[in-house]
């Protein structure tokens, strides 16, 4: 009995000692952030200037290219349906939700754009509250000027707004340093935070780079799970008032993975489809040849149509989906 209690004391310490260095050790690093080092952005203007990845243009400059040919470089305009969708996303749902707790733009939190913004813009949550009500102006404010431009080509006013608000809604988007700082560590109490003087990829050192002078490897750089963390397990459960769009991820771990497929996002969207950072889905014909098979069969028969005997052609179609993951998604 003695020896059990000597024991169960020993487990006991062992434990509060464990607790003590988890306690003092997790969240390491969290201060050196790039938003821990700025502080969080009070305009739009200082969110974009805060992600500023023009650096990278001078020695990577045509892996720029393909990043500004690609979705990510237009994460919250799109083709300008993607901020048309935002909008109608507010407008339909929570500033006409009972509990949400807005009325009007005014009363828009960094929370209530997060059901988008998780994956269209996830450094808004570096951002404070007056950026977010900002961000609903601006794109209250480009639809306006939109609609009136479309209308009314000539009326130079509504031209003027609609590009100004579309360069600022542009230069919002999942950039170099999204990928390669802020998203690139997953489990942050076992492998610390992303430092904001440091770029993460595949190699170890120095970095030529006045804002970014250290090069760090990345757990996750090719992994999955780097995309996975936008593009989405399912319903996104951890917000107040749960949504769910992209479920790409989600298919991929307990469809494709779990039947024994191997190949990561990086493989297909970058590397052998030869797309590169344009990582271009569905509007890229090489990813619709891997993606998609098409078994097609033909065949003529004649059919009676009362007492007259008509050609007909039948054909079969049979669509098989090669990706990792469900198609469509998002």
């Amino acid at each position: 009995m003695k020896q059990l209690t000597v024991i169960s004391v020993a487990a006991v310490a062992l434990l509060l000692s464990a607790a003590m260095v988890f306690a003092s050790g997790a969240g390491i690093g969290r201060d050196g952030t790039i938003v821990g080092t700025k502080g969080k952005a009070k305009t739009l203007q200082q969110l974009i200037d805060m992600y500023d990845s023009s650096e990278c243009i001078e020695c990577h400059e045509d892996v720029h290219n393909d990043w500004a040919a690609s979705p990510h470089s237009r994460s919250i305009y799109g083709t300008g349906r993607a901020a048309a969708t935002m909008i109608t996303a507010m407008k339909n749902g929570f500033m006409s939700w009972k509990y949400s707790g807005v009325k009007t733009t005014k009363d828009i939190k960094v929370e209530h754009l997060m059901g988008c913004m998780k994956c269209h813009l996830p450094q808004l949550a570096d951002a404070t509250d007056d950026v977010a009500v900002e961000l609903a102006d601006t794109l209250m404010e480009w639809y306006d000027a939109a609609k009136k431009a479309l209308k009314n080509p000539n009326d130079k006013k509504a031209v003027a707004t609609r590009d100004r608000l579309k360069k600022t809604l542009t230069s919002l988007n999942i950039n170099c340093l999204i990928c390669h700082n802020r998203m690139a560590i997953t489990h942050k109490w076992t492998d610390g935070y992303p430092q904001h003087d440091t770029v993460y990829g595949f190699n170890d050192g120095e970095h030529d780079s006045e804002a970014f002078p250290k090069m760090k490897r990345s757990l996750i750089m090719d992994e999955s799970i780097l995309c996975g963390q936008c593009h989405g397990m399912g319903p996104n459960l951890e917000l107040e008032n749960p949504t769910q769009c992209a479920t790409a991820y989600g298919s991929y771990m307990w469809a494709y993975r779990a039947e024994g497929g191997r190949k990561t996002c990086q493989e297909c969207h970058m590397e052998e489809s030869g797309l590169g950072h344009k990582i271009i889905s569905y509007k890229s014909k090489v990813m619709q040849k891997m993606a998609v098979d098409f078994h097609v069969e033909g065949y003529a028969v004649q059919w009676l149509d009362g007492s007259t005997l008509k050609p007909k052609a039948v054909v079969k179609v049979k669509m098989v989906n090669r990706s990792g993951h469900s198609i469509p998604d998002g």
